[in-house]
């Protein structure tokens, strides 16, 4: 599912005569075109579709959501790491480099996913 998720400007910046922010996911950092939102500032937080800020909101509705959608697993699907869920799922072991704890909130707490390591017999 494709979302539009709220995230905290963190910078701005002008890049080839398009207004750019560098916005905070709750721990995911992306850029982000601001051309829709131009009174947009350091320290606002947007609700964002595929790559553009699409309106202002309130921290605390920001907040609000980024909890919801974390707790029905969407910021997961949405910015997690698919090819060690994948490989969690299938009952291997997740490749070299991902992470098997993904804290997308600052103020989440999860807990490590338990992972069954299992031989594969070659024939």
């Amino acid at each position: 599912m494709c979302l539009a998720v709220p995230g905290r400007v963190l910078e701005i910046e002008d890049r080839d005569d398009t207004r750019m922010a560098r916005v905070d996911f709750g721990g995911v950092v992306k850029d982000v075109c601001l051309e829709y939102t131009p009174d947009m500032a350091v320290g606002d937080y947007a609700v964002v579709h595929v790559g553009f800020a699409l309106q202002r909101l309130d921290e605390q509705s920001a907040l609000d959501t980024l909890r919801e959608f974390e707790r029905m697993g969407e910021l997961e699907a949405e910015f997690g790491d698919h090819w060690g869920r994948a490989a969690t799922e299938a009952g291997l072991p997740r490749p070299e480099g991902t992470d098997s704890t993904p804290e997308l909130m600052p103020q989440a707490v999860t807990e490590p996913p338990t992972t069954v390591q299992t031989e594969r017999k070659v024939s």
